[in-house]
């Protein structure tokens, strides 16, 4: 089989490898791991792999490398539409030869693949929908566009869409999904959470507005406040880092909160068991993963209501929904924190939940699209 994949995702090359964020290239090697050949249609940049960096496992890998391009400001928007008419040709070559076509969605590739795929009805083809797929939420209208294609079953023929959660409107093409990290060999016994001494907050992911790191501080302040004796961790980084670091030394809380930023997956891993919490103030998420891979590891989610969020932490059983109101949630969390019982509780739950979810069983869901 020829694997295509059309996506968003930057790479780099160092000789014969081709890298890229890992969470994103360990989920694609399970994807190509029975694939004869592997055709890749995704941007490339000239630097080497970063820290967080990982490489396809695969032998056979024709890759065809295209430029960047977005529609941020008018001259961009320019260039991209000169550029179309090349791209749009590259994907199609591509699309003809494949025997099976994956579209990582929603982006600016994957809208192109959206759009040249309509051409290939009797093709095998799944899409990933990395984003909430809740028609309700605020979105670019690039990707209401391909949420749209996608859904429609006239324009979009032998495809599995793979989205987070289950929603109303959905036509046939569409498959509620989940992410995995940890295999099921990795699960291990843990010594039980102790709140007796330091409550270990983290926050995971890029430090960026879309998932709201201030407001994860904002909760830390006011608990201190509280005498409550907490720790934050960020994993991550990203464009607020320097801001964030300048209001932790404003506000003199250089002893509580610390950023680590980012790590490889064994650190992280230690770093969730070693966790009371995890906050993720997200504006927009699909999967979030770092609530997922926190839950597998028993740490409490405290986390908004956007997406699949509400379904993973069954609204409030295994978790905390955060509605934004600094005031309303710093009550929540003090409630919990000074509830042992109610705390272990949760994060029983929250572990039980999340182990259902491992790799063997993502491996075996996808063996199964592909036949």
């Amino acid at each position: 089989m020829n694997f295509l994949i059309i996506t968003n995702v930057e790479h780099t090359q160092l000789e014969n490898q081709f890298f890229g964020y890992s969470p994103y290239v360990r989920e694609m090697n399970l994807w190509i791991k029975n694939c004869k050949k592997v055709t890749i249609v995704a941007p490339i940049a000239k630097q080497h792999p970063t820290e967080i960096d990982v490489n396809y496992k695969h032998q056979n890998i024709d890759f065809i490398a295209v430029k960047s391009f977005n529609f941020l400001n008018f001259k961009n928007s320019i260039k991209s539409i000169f550029y179309f008419p090349m791209l749009f040709f590259k994907i199609f070559k591509a699309m003809k030869s494949a025997d099976h076509i994956h579209l990582r969605c929603p982006g600016n590739m994957g809208l192109l693949g959206c759009l040249v795929q309509v051409f290939f009805p009797s093709k095998q083809k799944t899409a990933k929908y990395a984003g909430n797929w809740d028609i309700k939420s605020q979105k670019p209208l690039s990707y209401k566009l391909q949420q749209y294609i996608l859904n429609n079953t006239l324009l979009t023929q032998n495809m599995q869409v793979l989205v987070y959660g289950q929603w109303p409107r959905s036509s046939k093409n569409i498959k509620p999904f989940f992410t995995a990290t940890y295999s099921q060999n990795e699960i291990e016994i843990i010594p039980e959470k102790s709140v007796k001494s330091k409550i270990k907050f983290i926050f995971v992911g890029m430090l960026v507005h879309g998932k709201n790191p201030l407001y994860a501080i904002l909760i830390i302040e006011n608990l201190a406040k509280s005498s409550i004796d907490v720790s934050l961790d960020f994993y991550g980084d990203g464009v607020l880092k320097n801001e964030l670091m300048t209001y932790v030394q404003q506000k003199k809380l250089s002893k509580t909160v610390s950023f680590q930023g980012n790590q490889p997956k064994d650190i992280l891993k230690k770093a969730y068991q070693e966790s009371h919490y995890v906050i993720l103030p997200s504006v927009s998420e699909g999967w979030p993963k770092a609530v997922a891979e926190a839950m597998f590891w028993g740490c409490v989610p405290i986390a908004t209501a956007v997406s699949c969020v509400p379904d993973m932490l069954n609204f409030g059983e295994r978790g905390i929904l955060l509605s934004l109101n600094l005031k309303n949630d710093i009550q929540s969390i003090l409630k919990l924190v000074k509830n042992n019982i109610d705390f272990l509780s949760k994060s029983n739950l929250a572990k039980k939940w999340s182990q259902q979810f491992t790799t063997d069983k993502f491996e075996s869901e996808i063996k199964n699209l592909l036949l």
